[in-house]
């Protein structure tokens, strides 16, 4: 049985490979309640592309 309640699965891409000439994206998928955060997550995640840590905002 599934369970019911607020939380769902978003996926993480990072800003500085989609405006840069990098061949690839960094893509993470995680989960967030969307009662106490209801606008768009950004976090900081390590991009292998770069070899860095980079700003990886929600994506649709």
């Amino acid at each position: 049985m599934a369970k019911k309640g607020s939380r769902i699965i978003i996926h993480l891409e990072c800003t500085t490979c989609r405006a840069s000439e990098i061949p690839g994206v960094s893509r993470y998928t995680v989960t967030k309640n969307k009662k106490t955060h209801p606008d768009r997550l950004e976090l900081k995640k390590y991009c292998r592309y770069e070899r860095k840590h980079t700003p990886h905002k929600e994506t649709k």
